[in-house]
């Protein structure tokens, strides 16, 4: 018999969830995600049609993550930049990410690759 996750089981990332409504209700709205798979985790992102990377970097800097520890990738359309930062709140690990379009002048080819 398989166990059933309660809802009770998500409390962390909710928990967390309404810290962050009360202490920064002024930061742009992100994409929220809360998951039993990972009952601890909540999952904030942002998309060009929400600021991208520049709702990201609000809520980096209001979280307090250090700039040093965001990564930056480029997912394989080369289309888009992808911004990566983890940190824990309110019980909470949270994970942020931003998206934006490459710009096409940027954008890499596939030639020359093996």
């Amino acid at each position: 018999m398989t166990d059933v996750l309660t809802l009770d089981a998500l409390s962390a990332p909710l928990r967390a969830l309404r810290l962050l409504t009360l202490d920064f209700p002024d930061l742009p709205a992100p994409v929220i995600d809360l998951s039993s798979i990972y009952p601890d985790r909540l999952a904030l992102s942002f998309h060009p049609s929400q600021g991208g990377f520049t709702g990201f970097e609000a809520w980096r800097a209001a979280l307090g993550i250090d700039p040093g520890a965001v990564d930056f990738n480029v997912q394989c359309d080369h289309r888009t930049g992808v911004l990566t930062a983890q940190t824990e709140y309110g019980g909470a690990d949270i994970e942020l990410t931003g998206y934006t379009e490459v710009p096409a002048g940027a954008r890499m080819s596939g030639a020359g690759v093996a």
